[in-house]
């Protein structure tokens, strides 16, 4: 692959780009059933761990940690009060994000 991607006529196929892959001769996964393992039992002693794991979520020392799987939609955007709110922050044009209320304290 790689010196096939030399070739002026070949230049458009960009063959060495994808040298790595094509001079593999199969799959990034391939593998043999007697010799090695199957990607199904590799998944399968993972998903072993992951719930051995899981069960060991006690923690030795008595603490506790409060963990939350379970996530509802709550929507999008603002609500009308938040809305409000957002637009009654916002500053003043002309004022640059500075405060447009004068306190006694501050100018004397």
């Amino acid at each position: 692959a790689w010196s096939l991607g030399a070739r002026p006529e070949l230049a458009d196929l960009r063959l060495r780009s994808w040298a790595h892959m094509l001079g593999f001769r199969g799959h990034f996964s391939t593998k043999s059933r007697r010799y090695s393992t199957t990607l199904g039992a590799l998944r399968d002693a993972r998903a072993d761990w992951r719930r051995a794991q899981a069960g060991q979520a006690v923690p030795q020392n008595g603490e506790t940690t409060l963990v939350l799987a379970h996530w509802v939609f709550a929507g999008t955007g603002l609500s009308n009060g938040e809305t409000w709110l957002a637009a009654s922050l916002e500053p003043a044009p002309g004022t640059e994000g500075e405060p447009t209320w004068t306190s006694t304290a501050a100018t004397s």
